[in-house]
């Protein structure tokens, strides 16, 4: 009994510490280190380290409660030499931590990479993506591409956000982010901003040791820090700190990197997204004020840039047309994909790559003369297949060195008279002196003098534009372009075209060739609110339902151009098929369609909401009685992609009427997505399709002419000019500008 005694006396033994969040690196410079982890309950803080296994060096930090009832710890490593590989161990009184190691970062290397990714938020139907891709992806990525050790090989990660799914639910933050991500950040510096799911609580600033450069009553909510010659900018996108002082703070932060000749590259990363081809409802203008900034500070710094960001669970990688910045959405390393046609989605002219799939990004800075930055996509996956590391982006950019060879405006020029329907601008073969690839091609249009300052037409386009899991440029050397809108009959024009290569660098623009557009062959467009801006007004309904609809009402897609479209079948009252038309009389013109050489163009376009609905429309030939006399071919799509369709027939003797139909069929789901958007219905009088004569079939000289000094006289005789005169009279009180043409 007194020995039990002598036993309940003795001092017991500390109960050995459970970590909840193993060791993670954070505020890496060129002399030191913060070493963070989080254990179970209040515990001594220390870090030993040396320059071998053997390590040797002790070092205290500081501890404190957090506000999930843990104990969070802190040392802070000073004094160390840049370049050189440290290894240590965390311990807090009964627990180490595994032996590991980083690099101390060099103050100006000549490479620098970094890791990107972001919302990596657990989805309950894939849990396990997180850890899988920074065990399977990351870390095996790394080791076979760069040959070094992972410190040796990454100097930072980037996180623009959502790094749990619940920023509220205290146990979350140590099991779907730091636990899957351990192997990573025990080893390289992170460096997060937060995003909605975050919640703007104070467990993320809690766990994150971020610079406190940013506005004063703001710190850690923006920041700058650099790694290497890389200006990394952190910002806060979410709704409360949207605010004046963020915009103010950030165009000092860029001065200030203009000047600085130990700066090369800038990389911005936020949550939201200005444009997001995946999930139109995630976007945010006021990412756009940062994007404005970047982009002239590129221009005017000449150092490439690129903003990071999140929101959209998917990868798309974009730029600016003027200027050599990147838009880069780093999405998602695990949060649940948003697949093509699960949302309202949009072709965006600034992107070049958007896909469905989980995966990962990686930056590489080199500097030197002639300053690039490289960017890589690497994918895992989406639920349908399983990819191994795939690079399915990759883009360097670059500012110095030579951009490519003024191109020459070869056609149409001088002499040239194109119809005004039928114009393709033709520029010369690409030629880059550093061999790099043909990017993008910028096209300018304008009516009379050369003076291009507001072109009437405009065109951006890119060597690649994947959307919707299909590359729509694949095969065009972006060496011509058919103008998007008809031109004017008779008038003269001047174009210009400039070439940029794949490093995103800009020749001069060729000399402007101006030229003269032949007699319009067709009439202006006959139908009546042929682009849905005025509701249905016009069109009769048929069968089921017809809608016309602004871009996201109702969860539609986007117009292919203004506020509205036709949804043929509907979305905010749907049927399974729908179908309407607009009769367009011909009784003005049946002279000359009872002569047999009058055609009828149809042109417009067309598209659904996931590839499913299939959207149509045809023109039906009508008589005076409204029977029908024929049909010309039914142009229909079934693909989230705006498709331009046309057809052109002859228009039979005996017709007195086009109906042009419009169809819907739902395929799948609730809604009848069927998209139909700038329908266009003409008659060309005399001639075959495609021919250049003009609208009576006669010569130039002869020709009823189309602009606004009519002439009255035609070949053939009386009657048929006279209706053609009648026509223009009236061509020219609708549209309101010269009376040859109606707005396409």
């Amino acid at each position: 009994m007194r020995a039990f005694l002598l036993l309940l006396l003795l001092p017991l033994p500390a109960l050995a510490q459970v970590a909840t969040v193993s060791p993670y690196l954070q505020l890496a410079t060129s002399d030191g280190v913060t070493v963070r982890w989080e254990t179970e309950g209040p515990a001594a803080t220390e870090v030993e380290w040396g320059l071998t296994s053997a390590l040797g060096t002790t070092v205290p930090g500081t501890s404190w409660a957090s506000g999930g009832g843990t104990t969070l710890h802190r040392v802070e490593l000073t004094g160390l030499v840049p370049g050189t590989l440290v290894h240590y161990v965390a311990r807090s009184d009964g627990w180490s931590s595994d032996p590991t190691s980083f690099v101390v970062p060099e103050a100006s290397p000549e490479r620098v990479r970094l890791v990107a990714m972001s919302d990596m938020q657990r989805s309950n139907a894939d849990p396990n993506v997180f850890r899988d891709l920074v065990a399977d992806g990351v870390l095996p990525f790394v080791d076979a591409t760069f040959g070094e050790s992972l410190p040796e090989a990454i100097q930072g990660v980037l996180v623009p956000g959502d790094l749990v799914d619940d920023g509220w639910d205290y146990g979350s933050w140590a099991d779907e982010y730091f636990a899957p991500a351990a192997p990573l950040l025990s080893r390289v510096p992170s460096y997060p901003v937060p995003g909605n799911h975050e919640s703007d609580t104070d467990y993320f600033f809690d766990y994150f040791d971020l610079p406190t450069n940013g506005t004063a009553g703001y710190e850690e909510h923006w920041w700058t820090h650099d790694v290497g010659r890389v200006r990394v900018v952190g910002l806060d996108s979410n709704g409360p700190y949207l605010v004046d002082a963020q915009l103010d703070w950030l165009d000092e932060v860029l001065s200030v990197a203009c000047a600085d000749a130990d700066v090369d590259f800038l990389v911005a990363q936020l949550h939201h997204p200005f444009k997001s081809e995946l999930w139109l409802p995630g976007e945010n203008l006021w990412t756009g004020a940062v994007v404005g900034r970047l982009e002239e500070w590129t221009t005017s710094c000449g150092k490439p840039s690129v903003h990071l960001f999140g929101h959209t669970h998917g990868y798309s990688r974009g730029q600016s047309r003027d200027h050599a910045h990147l838009w880069v959405n780093v999405a998602t390393a695990g949060g649940a994909i948003d697949y093509w046609g699960e949302h309202p989605q949009q072709d965006y002219a600034e992107f070049s790559v958007s896909q469905d799939d989980w995966g990962f990004v990686v930056l590489e800075a080199e500097s030197g003369d002639d300053p690039s930055l490289r960017v890589r996509r690497v994918s895992i996956g989406n639920r349908d297949g399983a990819r191994d590391n795939e690079v399915r982006d990759d883009i360097e950019v670059r500012i110095g060195g030579a951009a490519p060879a003024r191109p020459e405006a070869l056609s149409p020029a001088g002499d040239d008279r194109p119809s005004p329907q039928e114009v393709v601008l033709v520029g010369s073969t690409f030629d880059d002196p550093e061999g790099v690839g043909h990017g993008a091609s910028h096209w300018q249009l304008v009516e009379g003098a050369c003076a291009f300052e507001a072109p009437d037409q405009e065109a951006w386009v890119q060597s690649r534009n994947e959307y919707g899991g299909v590359d729509l440029q694949e095969g065009d050397d972006l060496t011509d372009h058919a103008l998007g809108a008809d031109l004017v009959g008779e008038t003269e024009y001047c174009w210009r075209v400039r070439y940029r290569d794949e490093a995103l660098r800009w020749s001069e623009w060729s000399t402007p060739s101006a030229f003269t557009t032949a007699a319009n062959a067709y009439t202006g467009n006959l139908l009546d609110n042929p682009g849905a801006e005025d509701g249905v007004a016009d069109w009769v309904v048929e069968a089921g339902v017809l809608e016309s609809l602004e871009g996201g009402e109702c969860d539609v897609g986007q117009p292919h151009s203004g506020e509205r479209m036709f949804v043929v079948g509907g979305a905010c009252e749907s049927s399974a098929f729908g179908a309407a038309w607009q009769d367009v009389s011909l009784a003005l013109w049946a002279s000359a369609v009872d002569e047999g050489d009058t055609r009828a163009r149809v042109r417009g376009w067309l598209s659904d909401w996931n590839g499913q609905d299939e959207p149509a429309l045809q023109v039906v030939f009508l008589d005076a009685d409204g029977a029908e006399l024929g049909r010309g071919a039914r142009l229909a799509s079934a693909t989230p992609a705006w498709t331009f369709v046309e057809d052109e027939q002859p228009v039979p003797v005996g017709t007195r009427a086009l109906r042009l139909r419009l169809e819907g069929t739902r395929n799948e789901g609730e809604d009848n997505d069927s998209y139909v958007d700038d329908l266009d219905l003409r008659l060309r009088f005399g001639g075959e399709a495609g021919d250049d004569d003009d609208a009576t079939g006669g010569d130039d000289d002869d020709a009823v002419s189309q602009g606004c000094g009519c002439s009255t006289s035609a070949p053939g005789g009386g009657p048929l000019g006279l209706l053609l005169l009648l026509w223009a009279l009236r061509a020219r009180h609708l549209a309101r500008r010269r009376c040859v043409e109606s707005p396409s």
